[in-house]
């Protein structure tokens, strides 16, 4: 249990980690400092001792350029300015100071005083350095990798919370929920902070799914049962009277019911389509294009009784198709019963070409048909609009789209 928010436990691993390295960092510094003024004395008692015992004096004072160091004078005499000069050939530091404040040198006096440190034998050697260079590296490179693996630490303890949830959340197997699934992502695990009140939301967010597979499971299994039987005994008792002696009124009106019983029963099986979440096996079916639109233009045929209109059916090759096949039917239906509803007199002929990968229903257009007919997504043919066959391609990994000119409009399903 934390009692602090994760926004809170990030900052705090955060500020830790900063505060842990500046320490780290000051003292590291603070210690290169004292080193360096150890080595420095170090260096000049080391001087010191060779020449004992007459010691030399490293630190001189001049006022007159004719008594500073030979390499010094010709320098000297360019009156520079005051400050600190360094001449590393001739390992010597040389501060100028301006005298000109204490009185005023006469025509014969410099301007200019000169005190002159000489560093030989003190400065390190050029191989020291380079020594001294790996060694801060190193010891900066440690500093760094111990700075990391700090903030690796620190920053998992921080977010531990939020890498156990995706753990659980990755380990549940959507399709077959059980209780223990739901005591993994139980929001009381992971306390009241951010992540209590995400893994909160998702422990609902599963329960509202297992809900909804569960009523979509028990409805599937019940209405393909109790929709499917009406349709059985209405058809049933079509073929009794179809053997009766009718009238021809009665007849038609015994094929408007059929057609209409037709119609419902394909209407009952492409929503029980798009409402199973899967149909095992169903979607590895090999079939055939053409026997399918050979179908379901005779099954829409009666749409073209009083229109006049001619279906020409072009297929070059009869393409077999990897899918669910009755979804694939569904989806042909639609679209050719849209295009036979849509079609008015004198706007023929219906076009039907199967190629190796799509399939083409061209309605063409007269002029004196323009504006009868504009095609959207939403247009419907019995109520049943091309949105159902988007969903029913969108579910088996097809393609379909509608295009329109001011000649023709074409729907192209492919796969």
């Amino acid at each position: 249990m934390y009692r602090r928010s994760l926004r809170q436990r990030v900052a705090f691993a955060f500020a830790i980690c900063v505060a842990v390295l500046s320490v780290a960092w000051g003292f590291a510094f603070l210690a290169a400092i004292r080193l360096s003024e150890d080595r420095v004395l170090t260096q000049q008692l080391e001087v010191a001792a060779k020449s004992y015992p007459s010691l030399t004096m490293n630190l001189r004072g001049y006022d007159k350029v004719a008594s500073l160091p030979e390499p010094l004078r010709e320098w000297a005499q360019t009156n520079p300015a005051p400050g600190i000069y360094e001449f590393e050939a001739e390992e010597l530091h040389v501060a100028v100071l301006s005298i000109t404040n204490e009185k005023q040198p006469t025509s014969n006096e410099q301007p200019n005083a000169f005190v002159v440190f000489d560093v030989a034998g003190i400065e390190a050697a050029s191989s020291e350095d380079w020594w001294l260079l790996l060694v801060i590296t190193g010891v900066v490179g440690t500093l760094g990798v111990l700075g990391f693996g700090l903030g690796v630490v620190v920053m998992r303890r921080a977010v531990a919370p939020v890498a156990q949830l995706a753990k659980a959340v990755a380990d549940i197997d959507l399709e077959h929920l059980s209780a223990e699934d739901y005591k993994r992502i139980e929001s009381g695990r992971f306390g009241d902070d951010e992540v209590g009140v995400l893994a909160g939301a998702i422990e609902k967010t599963l329960e509202r799914i297992s809900a909804f597979v569960t009523r979509e499971r028990d409805f599937t299994s019940s209405a393909s049962h109790e929709l499917r039987t009406p349709i059985t005994v209405i058809t049933g008792a079509l073929e009794l009277l179809e053997q009766s002696d009718l009238a021809e009124a009665d007849v038609k009106a015994l094929d408007r019911v059929r057609r209409a019983t037709l119609d419902m029963k394909s209407t009952i099986e492409m929503f029980l389509c798009l409402a199973r979440e899967k149909d095992d096996g169903l979607y590895e079916e090999q079939f055939f294009v053409t026997p399918l639109v050979r179908q379901a233009v005779d099954l829409q045929r009666h749409l073209l009784s009083c229109k006049f209109v001619d279906v020409e059916i072009d297929h070059h090759e009869n393409p077999c198709v990897c899918g669910h096949q009755q979804a694939f039917s569904i989806a042909v239906n639609n679209l050719v019963r849209n295009a036979f509803e849509h079609t008015y007199t004198g706007q023929g002929p219906i076009s039907i070409l199967i190629k190796e990968h799509e399939l083409l229903i061209t309605n063409q257009l007269h002029r004196h048909a323009e504006g009868l007919y504009t095609p959207t997504e939403s247009s419907h043919g019995y109520g049943l609009g091309l949105g159902i066959v988007q969903r029913l391609c969108e579910r088996n990994g097809w393609s379909f789209s509608l295009l329109a000119d001011e000649k023709r409009i074409v729907a192209r399903l492919s796969w």
